[in-house]
């Protein structure tokens, strides 16, 4: 069985978009593609780290800061004869 004769193409630009699409679906085939997966999970998982250690840092500003307003107010209370 003959298989029909297509006029060949011969410009630069049909030659590399040819090229790169058969890259893309020997890669494609290949699982070549799990690592974009891979990199997007740790991505999201790094985020979730960070998001962490934002929030836990708020809550020891928060708690630092309580506790210096607590001491500064009572130095400034404070006489020679009394303890906070």
């Amino acid at each position: 069985m003959n298989r029909p004769q297509f006029p060949k193409i011969s410009h630069p630009a049909v030659d590399f978009l040819v090229t790169f699409l058969k890259g893309r679906v020997q890669r494609a085939r290949s699982g070549e593609l799990d690592r974009g997966a891979s990199a997007v999970e740790w991505v999201i998982i790094s985020a979730v780290v960070v998001a962490i250690v934002g929030v836990v840092a708020a809550i020891i500003n928060q708690a630092l800061k309580g506790g210096a307003d607590k001491v500064g107010k009572c130095i400034e209370g404070a006489s020679a004869d009394k303890t906070c």
